[in-house]
């Protein structure tokens, strides 16, 4: 396996290893999008790709899933969460030109702050001149909503191929909790599901953690998941 950037070990986050391509349940409209992140993993287009969608909607596990798929190819990888931009230094940013794969997260959260945009402009036109690494941006909206105040950079997320990832309905929702369920060895009846999306948030980031824990709670307890074990597990 090839390694990800050198840079990657000074930053103050780790890629979860069960946020794959695989572990994730597509929903509809998402295909495309789901196919040219895949295509930039494996090296099969050397582009830019900037997706939007709310907070929670499944972004950063598709930057997981494409970061963990390059390096299943024996390709370099750099992933950077922006959110967390004021605890790091933009020096972060040098030579990631010379990365295979460069997964930039929650970009919008350096709108407004002039020293991160320049940084993030100039690191697109690195790579852009160098024809060498795909490019993946997330943020909660589109370039043009986003806030930044260089014009260039607007200019520059817009190009390539700029998509808005679709929300999932709720059967869709009902059917990424029993992959995830099947993958831990967990049934999660039908019923039980529904229930989970009636009675809590229903962004798949709140689910996915509940589940994790009525799967830590099934194996303490060896009791299957039903509606009066979650209800006392969770205390609705």
């Amino acid at each position: 396996m090839k390694s990800s950037s050198p840079l990657q070990l000074s930053l103050p986050v780790s890629l979860p290893d069960d946020e794959t391509f695989y572990s994730y349940y597509p929903a509809a409209g998402n295909d495309e999008l789901i196919q040219s992140l895949q295509d930039c993993a494996q090296g099969k287009a050397k582009q830019a790709v900037f997706v939007w969608g709310p907070e929670k909607s499944g972004r950063t596990h598709l930057m997981h899933a494409a970061c963990a798929q390059a390096n299943d190819v024996d390709r370099s990888s750099f992933y950077i969460p922006l959110g967390i931009h004021a605890s790091i230094s933009t020096a972060l940013l040098e030579g990631l030109e010379n990365v295979d794969l460069v997964c930039i997260d929650d970009v919008d959260a350096i709108a407004g702050h002039p020293l991160w945009e320049e940084a993030i402009f100039d690191l697109y036109n690195r790579l852009i001149e160098q024809s060498h690494s795909a490019l993946i941006v997330s943020a909660k909206v589109s370039p043009s909503d986003s806030g930044f105040m260089l014009p260039d950079l607007v200019s520059r997320m817009q190009w390539g191929l700029n998509y808005q990832l679709q929300p999932m309905a709720d059967d869709e929702k009902l059917a990424a909790l029993q992959r995830r369920s099947a993958m831990r060895g967990l049934q999660l009846p039908d019923d039980v599901g529904r229930f989970l999306l009636n009675r809590l948030a229903r962004d798949l980031r709140t689910l996915f953690d509940v589940l994790d824990r009525l799967d830590k709670a099934s194996l303490i307890h060896q009791r299957k998941l039903t509606i009066p074990f979650v209800k006392e597990m969770l205390r609705l």
